[in-house]
């Protein structure tokens, strides 16, 4: 096993995780078999109690594992699904430690940081790099530690790593570290000391990086790479830059051309033929056509968290990867629920107005998941817009369940129990596993089964005609399934179902272009190479290719077949 340790420098958010998922491409596109891991310095047990403006969106894994947004960028990237234990925080940690004590296994000594917490970590790692995620057993784990070098709360993990490279011996591990180049604008000038000063207190703390991987604005000049080769005691060529670039599907290119690959390959010994690269020239490919990309297609993103992208990740990815599969620019329009409620209209008219004009511009309108009363009213209006204007509209978990808040309203004197617990007749309701006592994991929460009820529906034609699909779920309530016939009598069909019938997974609207909903998230299953079915729809619609797609029998046309989608369709 090889294990590959990305580090950081001078900022968080520098782009760990992007580089971390680009190292691994790479090296999968040589035939090898990756996995990844990330690790987290928080307390927090998992990232399913953050708030979206603290650490951005809540990622979750086929076993409900609700982690850091990064392992989406590694299942994006690297095409694989991975389990919660590719997440590790030191509550996880330090929780094992304790199970461990209170049980006695430490047979009554003092259990300290070293050795029994950098040993534990140690041992998370070992185990989990070896977990099959291509169902063969991995042969390189890239590991990503969060934060800076020099943080408290990462030291153990620093630790634990200095250990583990003479463990499993210097052929085994390399360490990549992630450093800013700043470039002030008043001098225009590239700055290395932030580099040398992250880099010699790596150093001084037991590590030494392979590959210095430069951030910055622009290409690093030569001058510029030499001097940190000097001061930072590396090779000219172990100074990687990555600079900005337009699309991130570039950055595993970027990181080919330098050398990264061979540089690897030697210094971990791995046996790596020189060989063209499929999967290489595929995302070159992928890249090359983002740039080209002529015809525009807006969708309005009706959210609470609006403020911090991060917060919608895996949705604005899977958006992207449908409008590249339709040959189309995306523009995503953000707009803060609130600013729809007509309370905004009293008290900021500027503001309400400016929403409103974003919503009636856009092509095609999504309402994300989301939890709590706040802002529901302004999605509802967005949401009866759309229905009413016959604009393309896809409701995602909460977006579903206020789609069906929305259509009763009309029908029924109903709301949802999670905004009104008085609802003479709530059509969304309490799920009977949720425990409101306790916050952490308590949700219906992972893969689960949708089958669908019927032969017409337009997502499952989307979906390639099948009969079920298993996607992930990260919710605590339902629609209820009682006031099912109220809603078909109407024309609002509950085309998919649970496994037992009685959950409502998907919705759609007879009469309308495009008004789908789904309990589930699709985003989170979304590849560059595969976009997701209900995103696909909604931007085919927006385009007004979806019914001449669905005609074709969701096939490629002959005409428009490109090697970089293979099996993922492009509609006519």
């Amino acid at each position: 096993m090889k294990y590959i340790l990305v580090t950081g420098g001078v900022i968080s958010g520098i782009g760990k995780g992007i580089i971390a998922s680009s190292v691994g491409t790479i090296l999968k596109s040589c035939g090898l078999h990756v996995t990844a891991i990330k690790i987290d310095p928080y307390i927090n047990i998992d990232a399913g109690t953050f708030s979206p403006y603290e650490h951005g969106e809540v990622f979750v894994l086929d076993d409900g594992g609700e982690v850091d947004l990064d392992l989406g960028n590694y299942e994006r990237f690297l095409d694989i699904r991975l389990t919660r234990d590719n997440n590790l925080t030191t509550g996880k940690i330090y929780q094992s430690v304790i199970n461990k004590e209170r049980r006695g296994d430490y047979l009554g000594k003092t259990v300290q940081v070293v050795p029994h917490i950098t040993d534990a970590i140690q041992e998370w790692v070992v185990n989990q790099a070896r977990v099959p995620v291509d169902d063969v057993e991995p042969q390189i784990c890239v590991i990503e530690l969060g934060g800076t070098v020099g943080d408290i709360e990462s030291m153990p993990f620093i630790e634990a790593f200095r250990q583990f490279q003479f463990k499993v011996k210097r052929e085994n591990f390399c360490n990549i570290h992630v450093s800013l180049i700043p470039q002030p604008s008043a001098t225009g000038e590239q700055k290395t000391k932030p580099t040398q000063n992250s880099v010699r207190e790596l150093r001084g703390l037991g590590l030494s990086p392979d590959l210095i991987m430069c951030r910055c604005s622009a290409p690093l000049e030569n001058s510029v790479k030499e001097k940190i080769s000097m001061f930072c005691h590396v090779e000219p060529e172990q100074v990687i830059c990555v600079h900005d670039v337009a699309c991130i599907y570039r950055v595993p290119l970027l990181l080919e051309d330098q050398g990264v690959v061979g540089y690897l390959s030697r210094r971990l010994k791995m046996p790596i033929e020189a060989q063209p690269r499929k999967l290489l020239t595929k995302w070159k490919e992928m890249s090359d056509r983002s740039d080209r990309l002529l015809e525009h297609c807006s969708i309005a993103l009706v959210g609470k968290y609006t403020k911090f992208s991060d917060s919608y990740a895996s949705v604005i990815k899977a958006l992207e990867h449908s409008a590249l599969a339709i040959s189309h620019k995306l523009e995503v329009k953000f707009i803060d629920c609130a600013g729809l409620e007509p309370a905004t209209l009293q008290e900021e008219p500027v503001k309400y107005h400016q929403a409103w004009q974003k919503l009636c511009s856009a092509d095609g309108i999504l309402v994300p998941g989301g939890f709590g009363v706040r802002g529901t009213e302004g999605k509802i209006h967005a949401i009866n817009w759309a229905r009413i204007q016959k604009k393309p509209f896809l409701g995602v978990c909460l977006g579903m369940q206020l789609a069906v808040c929305e259509f009763a309203r009309n029908v029924l004197d109903a709301n949802s129990t999670e905004f009104d617990p008085e609802s003479k007749h709530p059509v969304v309701i309490d799920m009977p596993e949720h425990n409101p006592g306790q916050m952490g994991g308590t949700m219906r929460l992972g893969r689960r089964r949708t089958i669908f009820k019927s032969n017409t529906s337009v997502l499952r034609q989307l979906y390639g005609n099948v009969e079920y699909v298993d996607e992930r779920h990260r919710h605590r309530f339902e629609v209820n399934p009682e006031l099912k016939s109220h809603f078909e009598e109407k024309g609002f069909h509950f085309v998919g179902e649970d496994v037992e019938g009685e959950r409502m997974e998907v919705i759609e609207l007879d009469d309308h272009p495009y008004f789908v909903g789904v309990q589930y998230h699709p985003e989170f299953t979304s590849r560059p190479i595969k976009p997701s079915p209900p995103y696909l729809g909604l931007l085919l619609a927006a385009s007004g290719k979806l019914q001449g797609y669905l005609h074709k029998g969701c096939r490629l046309s002959p005409r428009r077949v490109n090697t970089l989608i293979g099996k993922c369709p492009i509609p006519e």
